[in-house]
């Protein structure tokens, strides 16, 4: 994954919170994944991802990952950065990234693979077009 801004497509800021710091005075590691939670949860209510009602689609994280270049701390100001850097036919990779206010080069990556599920049966479901088209839009 690259480090550079100008590579994610989609941007929001985030900022940290006096109890996200740990006892090394830096963000605590699983800070760094609800930053990144945040961000992707942002992204897919803002473009209509997420499906209405109980029916439904899902979308299960079947595997993430994190890697740390600087310390990030409160009260830094963090502009998180989205791309999707996989589609498969039911999965899908988001690459992110954390930048300390308007760094040009990320602090921290890190990625989601998810997985469409069926709402009851919890089986792979293929992505619809209108799914697709919205991730290749940040691809």
């Amino acid at each position: 994954m690259t480090r550079a801004r100008d590579a994610y497509p989609w941007n929001t800021a985030l900022p940290t919170r006096w109890a996200d710091n740990d006892q090394y005075g830096h963000l605590n590691n699983a800070t760094y994944f609800s930053l990144f939670d945040t961000a992707l949860t942002l992204w897919q209510m803002e473009c209509g991802f997420l499906g209405e009602g109980a029916g439904a689609p899902r979308f299960l994280v079947v595997e993430n990952g994190c890697r740390y270049f600087e310390e990030l701390r409160f009260p830094d100001m963090i502009h998180a950065g989205l791309r999707c850097g996989r589609i498969g036919k039911s999965s899908f990779t988001l690459e992110l990234a954390l930048f300390r206010g308007e760094a040009k080069e990320a602090a921290t990556t890190g990625f989601f693979a998810q997985v469409q599920v069926d709402a009851q049966s919890h089986r792979p479901l293929p992505l619809d077009a209108d799914r697709r088209a919205l991730l290749a839009a940040i691809s």
